[in-house]
């Protein structure tokens, strides 16, 4: 049978537009040869969620979201294709949109519950949960500290304004004439410096005697500080309480009389004894230099000595 032109032109626009519904449906996520699941999610909010977004169990891709719908409730209808039919999910199961990086979009991830053995059939709907992000999250505690720094910003504008109602022109000049005075100040201070340092280069030398006696001096002072602590100053010490004991023995017994020097203190008699052997001396030695004659008498021709004639003053007597 001979296959006319008509007949192959109407098998390739048939085919054609096979190819189209295909590629068109592939193109929208959905797989006219293979067999899949629909289930479908409320959400309040979808957080940017867009078509074709993977759909996951555990990180692996299971299938996409085919459709977003916006529902007369103010819900939103997300319809999920599931492609992976050996997947298990149960009725209780949780589709949880969540963020899986900075760069790529939202996804769902399902989260399902193995001890609920009850398998979700096509057409039901899944629990719906939103797990915010981590720029979301960023988001959220970053909005206090915004708040604070707008608070900052205002404050400080305030602040340079006052600032600018306090600086007029005259205290402008005043803080002028301030900063070249510290100016001068400063280059006193270089001046200064600079004869200091010229004062020193030409002392270098006496500078350099001086610290070395000093570095003698304390070279003696340790020498010194070694010997102070060869000495035994608790036997010094010792020693010394020893001789201040013997010292307070003999004051006692001096004041208590005995000895010879304690009864020359305490001994009244042998005071009055002294005295008077005292005063006779002092009236023999009178004598001898008024007569010596009686003392010493040396004659050639035998002459006889002169009888002895007391003093007229003798205290002896009285």
């Amino acid at each position: 049978m001979k296959i006319t032109r008509e007949i192959k032109t109407a098998i390739l626009v048939i085919t054609s537009i096979c190819f189209f519904i295909w590629g068109y449906s592939f193109l929208k996520g959905e797989n006219l040869f293979n067999s899949h699941t629909k289930l479908y999610v409320d959400y309040n909010n979808v957080e940017g969620l867009a078509e074709s977004a993977p759909v996951t169990i555990s990180g692996k891709v299971i299938g996409k979201v085919s459709s977003i719908k916006l529902g007369s409730n103010g819900k939103l209808l997300v319809e999920i294709q599931v492609d992976d039919e050996n997947s298990f999910i149960s009725k209780s199961s949780i589709a949880e949109i969540y963020e899986p990086g900075f760069i790529g979009g939202k996804q769902i991830a399902i989260i399902p519950n193995y001890k609920d053995p009850i398998k979700i059939k096509s057409g039901e709907h899944l629990l719906s949960n939103i797990k915010f992000g981590m720029l979301t999250t960023f988001g959220d505690k970053l909005a206090p500290t915004q708040q604070k720094i707008d608070k900052l910003l205002v404050n400080a504008d305030g602040l340079i304004g006052n600032l600018n109602d306090v600086l007029d022109v005259q205290t402008k000049q005043n803080l002028k004439n301030t900063i070249i005075e510290l100016n001068k100040t400063l280059g006193e201070f270089a001046k200064i410096a600079k004869a200091a340092n010229t004062l020193i280069v030409s002392n270098e030398k006496n500078l350099s005697a001086t610290l070395a006696n000093a570095t003698k001096v304390s070279g003696n002072f340790a020498v010194l500080s070694d010997s102070l602590k060869k000495v035994n100053f608790g036997q010094t010490v010792k020693n010394l309480e020893k001789t201040l004991a013997n010292v307070d023995k003999i004051m006692i017994n001096l004041q208590a009389g005995k000895g010879s020097m304690g009864k020359l203190l305490k001994d009244e008699t042998l005071y009055t004894n002294f005295n008077k052997t005292s005063k006779e001396l002092e009236l023999l030695l009178q004598d001898l230099r008024l007569n010596p004659t009686r003392y010493v008498n040396v004659s050639l021709f035998g002459k006889k000595n002169k009888p002895y004639t007391a003093p007229i003053n003798d205290s002896i007597k009285k």
